[in-house]
């Protein structure tokens, strides 16, 4: 444990437990949307607000933050109104964001592929006390989002047409996702870096699915894994001299692998266990008749 004696390791090991209750908490609704590379799309965008920072002597976090919400907020517009051509403006804004923060880092005064690499794939020794002061307050807002509103969210990310029915703002709460995802983005890229923190938002949530089938387990389990995963590759990567980033994701990696070969014999005890206990009664007789049916949906 004498990597607690150095104040840059306590920074990396807060930050890395941030980020692993964070990405896990957005990526969730993100694979229940079936937008799990929207992270990755984010993570290029957010680029282009690194470079800005350092070209205006500004936060890049905060800077990120800022650029990558704007972006975040733009991809919904153009999910909802791109049509035949929205896949065309979605890699023009993702493939233009990496190449305009490519070219502010290094018209930036001082600015060099070392600065670059360190946002790209995360860095250990460059989390700054300004830096965690920043993923605090943002990890607390996606927190109070993803805990606050999950019912709403899991019913948008489910069925759209059944939430707006219901009377949910379906539209405000599509992009409040977008823009909790593009935070949770800026709050792991001084850990795991932008190129990898989509997988961090997803790989884990896919882990817990193999082993849960209600939304709560498989959000609680995707949390560990992920605070599990980031602190077990911020030690590694500090004993071992190797990118936290890729620690990171390697190790959430191999945890799938593990968590999917434990499902298989428990998904096999399960189909034995349905066998055994006959065949599952008609539909038809266990229909509720429409004079008990409730007025309105049943709440998730």
């Amino acid at each position: 444990m004498d990597f607690l004696d150095y104040a840059f390791m306590q920074r990396a090991l807060l930050a890395a437990v941030l980020v692993g209750i964070t990405a896990p908490a957005v990526g969730i609704y993100l694979v229940q949307r079936r937008q799990a590379l929207m992270g990755d799309g984010i993570g290029h965008v957010a680029m282009t607000g690194v470079g800005l920072g350092f070209l205006l002597s500004w936060s890049p976090v905060w800077m990120a933050t800022l650029v990558s919400v704007l972006g975040a907020v733009l991809m919904e517009l153009i999910r909802w109104y791109g049509r035949t051509r929205g896949d065309i403006a979605l890699a023009m804004l993702f493939y233009g964001g990496m190449a305009g923060g490519v070219m502010f880092i290094n018209l930036a005064p001082g600015g060099s592929n070392a600065n670059l690499t360190s946002y790209l794939f995360g860095s250990l020794s460059t989390v700054s006390q300004s830096d965690v002061t920043a993923i605090c307050a943002l990890a607390a807002f996606v927190v109070l989002v993803t805990l606050g509103l999950r019912r709403q969210l899991f019913a948008v990310s489910q069925d759209e047409e059944f939430a707006r029915v219901t009377g949910l703002p379906v539209r405000a709460l599509n992009l409040l996702t977008a823009v909790t995802a593009a935070v949770t983005v800026t709050v792991a890229m001084r850990v795991v870096g932008l190129l990898l923190v989509s997988a961090l938002m997803v790989v884990p949530v896919a882990a817990a699915q193999q082993l849960t089938r209600s939304f709560a387990a498989t959000f609680a389990i995707a949390v560990a894994i992920g605070v599990t995963v980031t602190i077990g590759g911020t030690v590694t990567s500090y004993y071992q001299d190797v990118p936290p980033g890729a620690t990171i994701v390697l190790l959430t990696i191999g945890a799938f692998i593990v968590l999917t070969g434990l499902a298989t014999p428990l998904a096999r005890r399960r189909a034995r266990a349905a066998a055994a206990a006959g065949p599952a009664p008609d539909p038809a007789e266990c229909a509720i008749p429409a004079s008990r049916q409730a007025d309105g949906p049943v709440g998730v």
